[in-house]
């Protein structure tokens, strides 16, 4: 099978929503090729230095790749594509260079050129995420590994965006919890709730690919027992109480159920929110205090924001 490589060249800011935007067009996971990687100071203890060729990455900017199924209608597909993006400039999201360019690769191909990208990476002191085809020992015996596989999923779990939610589910998560995950995309936050010790988790996404890569996900991390995979558009329709919701998705979606994330989240629970901008933090932080939460804790993580609220 043949594929389409599209290649964006773009800004930081637009790499969650461009992302998005891939994604809805069929696209089955991006690769993210940010200059900043080589340059990053990184803990030992962390566990994620290996060797990064610079040849890779773009001097400035980042470049976003996705591979799209060739058939007769890609060349619709991918105006389509560059469209979308230009109209982000609407939502006053810097979409910098905005070079898109195509290249036709074989299913081969494009299989490889993930694990060029991906490695074990240690994103906290308790978790490390690895890639499925790699061997990996723990470093002690209270790291807890993820296993993803980037080919079905949407991301590899390593983005700051993630890493925040990540942590924050560290600082939240007691055994026995009932988890909701909104937008859960590969499955990796609910992953992290039940190997922290979540009873249940409740993983929700539109997409039907997303709902997919989840499930093959959780059940390659022997978690399957613990979490229902859902179709579901944000939180409608759900009416069970949580401990925790949380969501790693676009800012302008999570304004727009704060007051039903409020519904849901038991009082004293916590909703986790990630994937917000610098730009959009203010209008996210008081759209979740207007829903009757408290803002604990502010993460920062690049040009990345995320919250820890609990509801009063």
């Amino acid at each position: 099978m043949k594929w389409t490589e599209i290649s964006i060249h773009t800004t930081n800011e637009a790499i969650e929503p461009i992302s998005n935007i891939l994604h809805e067009a069929g696209a089955s996971g991006v690769v993210i090729e940010d200059p900043s990687e080589l340059t990053k100071e990184r803990e030992d203890w962390f566990g994620e230095i290996y060797d990064l060729n610079p040849g890779d990455y773009p001097e400035e900017g980042v470049i976003i790749k996705a591979y799209l199924p060739v058939n007769s209608f890609i060349s619709e597909t991918v105006d389509s594509i560059k469209q979308e993006i230009t109209d982000l400039i609407k939502y006053d999201i810097d979409i910098g260079t905005n070079r898109v360019t195509t290249t036709e690769v074989k299913e081969e191909d494009w299989a490889s050129a993930w694990k060029k990208y991906y490695h074990p990476v240690k994103i906290s002191e308790t978790f490390t995420i690895v890639p499925t085809w790699e061997d990996y020992e723990r470093v002690n015996s209270d790291e807890l590994i993820i296993e993803l596989d980037p080919g079905m999923a949407f991301g590899t779990g390593t983005h700051p965006t993630t890493v925040m939610c990540i942590q924050a589910l560290e600082k939240t998560v007691q055994k026995g919890q009932h988890i909701i995950d909104v937008g859960t995309g590969s499955g990796v936050l609910s992953i992290a709730a039940a190997l922290l010790g979540a009873k249940n988790v409740l993983a929700l996404d539109l997409d039907e690919v997303a709902v997919k890569s989840a499930k093959q996900n959780i059940e390659i991390n022997n978690v399957s027992e613990q979490i229902e995979v859902r179709k579901g558009n944000l939180l409608e329709g759900i009416e069970d109480k949580a401990d925790i919701v949380v969501a790693n998705i676009l800012a302008d979606i999570i304004i727009r159920f704060t007051d039903d994330a409020a519904t849901i989240v038991k009082q004293g629970g916590y909703f986790i929110t990630s994937g917000i901008i610098q730009p959009k933090k203010l209008e996210v932080k008081e759209a979740i205090i207007a829903a009757g939460f408290d803002i604990e804790e502010t993460l920062v993580m690049e040009d990345w924001v995320a919250f820890i609220a609990k509801r009063s």
